[in-house]
């Protein structure tokens, strides 16, 4: 097997229907200030693709349509794009909950210093990557230095109330694992993570996300380039869990890419996979009627065990409670 072939519709992964759509998570554009090797999107400094104010415009003109309840933002570093900040404003005055998938070492590059700041006067949500809670670990995956970057952007965070006990800001942390490997059980994971933090540099968050890699873009690039592709896909499908599948995050989210193109989910967009329930077109946000979706079917192919293998991956973590 390689990763070319995920594209392929021959895949024995369960058929997926779609239940009412909540929430619009919209890939900013894969401009970004960090190379990491387990992104799926590719994403990086030299990337110049970047969604324009007229599709954000499409994006909130749906948002009012659907009544979407919660608007995620990745990228890329969502924050590089200038439209970032009139996009949270709009959505927030909607009533919408805001998610802002974040490096945090952004928040602490030239620039982008008000950033944390204005996330907590607008109180966006931050779902905030630190791959691990070793410095050695974080900065082999993602750069020298990061771990350090990191660590100032989540006291800055902290110091604005940000993962404080009965404050609202929301701070979540996601790990992402080295190698073939699946995350470890989330909420050991997460009491060594609050546990470590805490007692080496006085930082605090409410969750952390167990996240798989999905062997997709740069973590396929590794995993192809190591001869490791066919041994991850079987580890994928062999600890595959049927009753991961009621909770994975396409059945309530719809992915929109820095065109307005929109996909079942960001792995779908990474694959340009059609849309299930318009399989015959390239569906645009500006033309979509919520309506269509509901019952309608997903597009799957094998990257889709990645979801369910072990514990489960979505956007939130881990599926499985402990």
């Amino acid at each position: 097997m390689r990763a070319t072939t995920l594209n392929s519709s021959d895949t024995d992964f369960p058929a997926l229907l779609r239940k009412n759509l909540e929430i619009l998570q919209v890939n900013l554009g894969y401009v970004c200030n960090l190379s990491c090797t387990h992104c799926h999107v590719n994403a990086g400094p030299k990337r110049t693709e970047v969604m324009s104010l007229e599709t954000v415009q499409d994006v909130l003109v749906f948002i009012d349509q659907a009544k979407i309840k919660t608007l995620d933002l990745t990228g890329g570093a969502p924050e590089m794009n200038p439209q970032f900040t009139y996009l949270v404003s709009r959505a927030r005055a909607m009533g919408v909950k805001v998610i802002d998938r974040c490096n945090l070492v952004i928040l602490e590059e030239p620039g982008y210093e008000h950033m944390a700041a204005f996330l907590a006067d607008h109180e966006v949500e931050i779902i905030a990557s630190l791959p691990c809670y070793l410095e050695d670990n974080v900065d082999k995956q993602r750069g020298k230095g990061t771990f350090q970057a990191s660590l100032a952007a989540l006291q800055r965070l902290n110091a604005l109330g940000y993962g404080q006990p009965g404050s609202d800001l929301l701070l979540n942390l996601v790990f992402n694992p080295q190698g073939v490997n699946l995350p470890p059980e989330q909420s050991a994971l997460e009491k060594a993570y609050k546990d470590y933090l805490l007692s080496h540099y006085g930082i605090v968050f409410n969750r952390l996300f167990a996240l798989a890699n999905l062997p997709i873009q740069r973590f396929a690039k590794y995993l192809t380039n190591n001869n490791l592709f066919d041994e991850y896909m079987q580890l994928l499908k062999s600890n595959h869990q049927a009753e991961n599948i009621e909770r994975v995050m396409c059945r309530n989210t719809l992915s929109v890419d820095w065109q307005g193109y929109v996909y079942d989910c960001d792995f779908n967009q990474m694959l340009t996979l059609p849309l299930g329930a318009l399989p015959e077109s390239k569906a645009h946000i500006s033309g979509l009627s919520s309506s269509l979706l509901n019952g309608q079917p997903i597009t799957v192919r094998d990257h889709c065990f990645g979801c369910t293998a072990g514990q489960g991956s979505s956007c939130t973590g881990a599926l499985k409670a402990a």
